[in-house]
């Protein structure tokens, strides 16, 4: 297991629409809108945090989309909320992986792969 440092990363995902986004991360992934505009917004959740960049997804300015993955010490819980959700499929939940890890993992509305994974 990684041991925190006082410095940390806040991941910055791709968004085509800021609004949208926000909703969808609150009903499928339970994450809520701390702060931010219609360009760029935190969201956080259980001591977790990521971004959202608005991106007008053209050749100038794409939409890009980035992984992200949310180490939690007990991975059920989740697993069992996402399902309730109707955010993820049975399925999807990987245990003992060959690197280590119990993990599922889903994406949102800009293509952004989100995993959700425990140190096996």
């Amino acid at each position: 297991m990684i041991t925190p440092s006082p410095l940390y990363i806040i991941p910055v995902l791709s968004s085509a629409n800021i609004e949208r986004d926000i909703d969808w991360y609150e009903k499928n992934v339970g994450f809520k809108y701390v702060f931010g505009d219609d360009g760029y917004v935190g969201l956080q959740r259980d001591g977790y945090e990521f971004h959202l960049q608005f991106h007008h997804d053209n050749e100038d300015d794409p939409v890009f989309p980035s992984v992200i993955k949310i180490f939690v010490p007990d991975i059920q819980p989740y697993f069992e909320e996402f399902l309730k959700r109707g955010s993820i499929k049975k399925e999807r939940l990987r245990m003992n992986t060959p690197w280590g890890t119990h993990e599922f993992g889903f994406y949102d509305l800009n293509k952004n792969a989100i995993f959700i994974v425990q140190d096996a």
